[in-house]
């Protein structure tokens, strides 16, 4: 059975099948599912998904791209909401430099980080972390702010095997979707051929990222097999291995999730 580490299923491209779809994922081997909110109504559609489904639980946070959401009700609401059961997760939450370049935009990110990861310190719970051209400073950031002393994942990673190895040393681990399958993504194959299997953890973030030969297409966590696929062959370890091992990795990351 395979863990699902980053799932969107709040995203309005599952409107139309959302129960159909979900409901058939236990019976074609996805055992777990974490929702990850990204913006206000996404986090709390999440939590509306971890009441109605038993296999999925939740990650509560605002992206760095949605930091026009937060403000200190909403980061009080967050808190309250991180301490049910089956909210697993602060996330997602971290740096994204891709679409404003803003000095003023940037320091307002790197703020809501460092709040929302000192919110999972306060509770105990693990973070799930998006970085998007914003490798430095990422780094520095949860260095500067003992990020070893909260665990989490490094969500969609996209950086060198170097970086990768500096999270391992603080205790993370490294998220890996369908771009691994992808014919250009050496860097990331890289990656996920290297690092050890014990910190890797099987994610999709969809809708987005399908694998081949799903590409463009709507993702979901059905396609996951490709993904065990690819790096079952990049390691030369069976299928079965890389589903167990991330599995555990999930599970014990994830403390919440029965």
């Amino acid at each position: 059975m395979i863990f699902e580490s980053h799932a969107h299923y709040d995203d309005r491209r599952f409107d139309s099948d959302r129960d159909k779809l979900l409901s058939s994922m236990q019976e074609q081997g996805i055992e777990t599912i974490i929702n990850v909110g990204s913006d206000l109504r996404g986090a709390q559609e999440t939590v509306a998904l971890t009441e109605k489904y038993d296999f999925i639980y939740g990650a509560v946070g605002i992206h760095p791209s949605d930091i026009g959401d937060l403000n200190e009700e909403v980061y009080t609401w967050m808190q309250e909401t991180s301490r049910r059961p089956k909210i697993a997760a602060i996330g997602e939450i971290g740096l994204d430099y891709y679409w404003d370049k803003d000095e003023e935009v940037k320091r307002s990110q790197r703020y809501w980080f460092c709040r929302q990861m000192e919110l999972a310190r306060e509770e105990g719970l693990p973070v799930i972390i998006h970085s998007r051209d914003a490798a430095e400073d990422t780094l520095k950031l949860v260095q500067g702010i003992h990020g070893e002393e909260i665990p989490g994942v490094i969500h969609c990673f996209s950086y060198s095997l170097e970086m990768a190895k500096e999270y391992i040393r603080m205790g993370y681990y490294i998220g890996i979707g369908g771009v691994v399958t992808f014919k250009k993504a050496k860097k990331l194959k890289e990656v996920a051929a290297q690092i050890p299997l014990e910190h890797i953890l099987l994610e999709t973030d969809c809708p987005y990222l399908a694998p081949e030969p799903e590409r463009g297409k709507r993702n979901s966590s059905l396609n996951l097999p490709y993904v065990v696929q690819e790096i079952a062959e990049l390691r030369g370890i069976s299928r079965e291995e890389v589903e167990e091992v991330t599995r555990e990795n999930a599970r014990r990351l994830f403390w919440k999730v029965k």
